[in-house]
C-alpha cells in the first residue's frame, strides 16, 4: 500500500511537471531528501527515479525556461572547483572501491547545487523550493516527533521509517537539519504567499517546530542539543523583548526536565566529560590522527581515508563506592573509525585545498546573506522586504549547520547543498533586480520588483 502511495504521488508530480517544468526540480528535491526508493518494498527500489527527474529538470530548463536572467555566481565556480578536486582525489584514493561508492552520490549533490540557482528567478520559485525542503524533511521529522512522544526514543533506537543509517535517516544528521530548518519554517509562516499565514498555517508551523525540537531528544544525539544552543542566540537578534524571551525559554527548559527520558539526560551529561565517554574520546583521537595524516598527505587521501586509521586512547571512568570516587583508566585500541566532524572529514579526505574550498563556499554564504539582510531589513515595501527575511532565515540555518558539522561528518550532505544553491539563487536574484532598478529610464513608472505568483 505504501508503494502505491509513493508511485501515485510521483506520477501526479510527473504530470504536473509537464505543465510547470520547475516542478521537476521540486520533485528531485523531494526524492533526494526523502529517498522513497529506500522506503519502497518492490515498485521503486529498482527504478532510477532520482536520475529520471534530474534529467527531466535539466532538459526542461534547457528547452523551456527563460535563461536571459540566469547568472553564474562566484560560489558556483568554487563548487565546480571542489567537484573537480574531489574527482581528482577519488582517482588517487587510499581506498579506491569505497571512495568510488561515496563519489557516486557526492558528485550528484554538487552538480545539483551548481544547477539549482539557475532555475530560481521568481519569488514563488524560492518559496516553492523552501516549502519542498521543509515538507520533505518534515515527512521524516514528524514521524520521529510522534514516536518520541509515544516511546521516548533512544540512541540508535528511534526508527525514522527506514532501516538505513544514511542521509537524513542518520540520527545526528537529522537532528542538525531539524534545528537548522526552524528559521526557514518561521519565515514561511510569516512571509509565505503560497500558503498565506492564517491560524491553520501558524498551528502547523509551530507544531512542526516542536517536532524539530523533539528530534534531538528522540535520537539522543548530543549534536542536536548543541544546535539548539546555537539557535537560541540567533533567535534573539530580532527579538525586541530579549530578557522576556530568555526568561520564557529558561522556564520552559527547566519545566521540561522532569519529562525527559533518563537515558537522554545521562547521555547529555557526557558532553562535559568526554574522557568518560568512549564515543567522544574516539572522536578526539581520530581528529589527532587526521592532523598527523595531513602532515604527510597535505592533499588528502580521498573519500573514506579514515579507514586507514589506527588509534589508541585512554578512557577515564569515575566510579563511586562507599562515598569515595575513584578514576579508572582503560587503554583502548581501535581502527577505521569515522571522522565525526565535517571539518576533519574534509581535511582528511580532501586535504588542505579541499578544506579551504569548503570553508570558502560556506563562509561566503554567511557573509552574502548578512549583506542582503542588512540591505533589505529597513525596507518598508512588502514586495522586497521578503528578500532580507529569507536571507536571514538561510543564514541562521547555515550557521546552525556549521555548528553541528563540528561533531557530525556531513560535509557533502545534499540537503545542505540545496540550501547553498538557494542562497546563491537569492543573491543573484537580488543583484539582478537591484541593477534593473538603478538603470530604469527616467519618467518610466516604477514597476514593483516582486515577481508574480507563477513558476514561469
Amino acid at each position: 500500500m505504501r508503494d502505491l502511495a509513493f508511485v501515485g504521488f510521483l506520477v501526479a508530480v510527473l504530470l504536473l511537471g509537464f505543465r510547470r517544468p520547475f516542478i521537476f526540480v521540486l520533485a528531485y528535491v523531494y526524492i533526494d531528501v526523502v529517498s522513497p526508493q529506500r522506503l519502497s518494498y518492490f515498485l521503486l527500489n529498482s527504478i532510477p527515479i532520482s536520475l529520471i527527474f534530474f534529467a527531466l529538470a535539466l532538459v526542461s530548463w534547457l528547452m523551456v525556461d527563460d535563461k536571459a536572467e540566469s547568472r553564474i555566481a562566484p560560489r558556483q565556480g568554487l563548487i565546480l572547483a571542489l567537484l573537480l578536486y574531489c574527482w581528482g582525489t577519488t582517482g588517487n584514493a587510499d581506498f579506491p572501491v569505497e571512495a568510488a561508492e561515496k563519489w557516486d552520490w557526492v558528485w550528484k549533490a554538487l552538480v545539483f547545487a551548481l544547477f539549482l540557482p539557475l532555475t530560481l528567478r521568481t519569488r514563488v520559485r524560492f518559496e516553492s523550493l523552501g516549502l519542498f525542503l521543509v515538507l520533505s524533511a518534515a515527512s521524516i521529522i514528524i514521524v520521529g516527533g510522534i514516536k518520541t512522544l509515544a516511546s521516548g526514543g533512544g540512541y540508535g533506537v528511534l526508527n525514522l521509517m527506514a532501516t538505513t543509517n544514511t542521509g537524513l535517516y542518520e540520527s545526528s544528521t537529522v537532528s542538525t537539519v531539524a534545528i537548522a530548518i526552524i528559521p526557514l519554517i518561521l519565515y514561511l509562516m510569516r512571509y509565505g504567499t503560497i500558503f498565506p499565514p492564517d491560524w491553520r498555517v501558524k498551528t502547523f508551523c509551530f507544531a512542526l517546530c516542536f517536532a524539530c525540537l523533539l528530534i534531538p531528544i528522540g535520537t539522543e544525539a548530543r549534536t542536536g542539543l548543541v544546535c539548539i544552543a546555537a539557535l537560541g542566540p540567533l533567535m534573539l537578534r530580532h527579538n525586541k523583548r530579549r530578557f522576556l524571551y530568555l526568561a520564557i525559554v529558561g522556564a520552559l527548559g527547566l519545566a521540561s526536565l522532569p519529562f525527559l527520558p533518563s537515558s537522554f539526560t545521562s547521555r547529555m551529561d557526557t558532553i562535559t566529560e568526554y574522557k568518560a565517554d568512549s564515543s567522544a574520546s574516539t572522536r578526539v583521537a581520530v581528529w589527532k590522527w587526521t592532523l598527523d595524516y595531513v602532515d604527510l598527505h597535505p592533499f588528502g587521501g580521498g573519500f573514506d581515508a579514515y579507514r586507514g586509521n589506527s588509534i589508541r586512547y585512554e578512557a577515564v571512568k569515575n566510579e563511586t563506592a562507599g562515598g569515595q570516587t575513584e578514576a579508572t583508566t582503560t587503554l583502548i585500541v581501535d581502527k577505521s573509525r569515522a571522522y565525526h566532524s565535517s571539518y576533519f572529514e574534509m581535511l582528511g579526505e580532501q586535504g588542505w585545498p579541499g578544506l579551504i574550498l569548503w570553508l570558502m563556499i560556506h563562509g561566503i554564504g554567511i557573509f552574502r546573506m548578512e549583506i542582503l539582510r542588512r540591505r533589505y531589513e529597513r525596507r518598508s515595501d512588502p514586495n522586497v522586504v521578503w528578500i532580507g527575511k529569507l536571507a536571514d532565515a538561510l543564514q541562521q540555518g547555515h550557521i546552525i549547520y556549521l555548528v553541528g558539522s563540528l561533531f557530525v561528518g556531513m560535509a557533502f550532505q545534499p540537503f545542505v547543498y540545496m540550501l547553498v544553491g538557494m542562497q546563491i539563487g537569492l543573491d543573484t536574484y537580488a543583484s539582478r533586480r537591484a541593477k534593473e532598478a538603478r538603470f530604469r529610464p527616467m519618467r518610466q513608472p516604477i514597476v514593483d520588483i516582486a515577481t508574480p505568483k507563477s513558476f514561469s
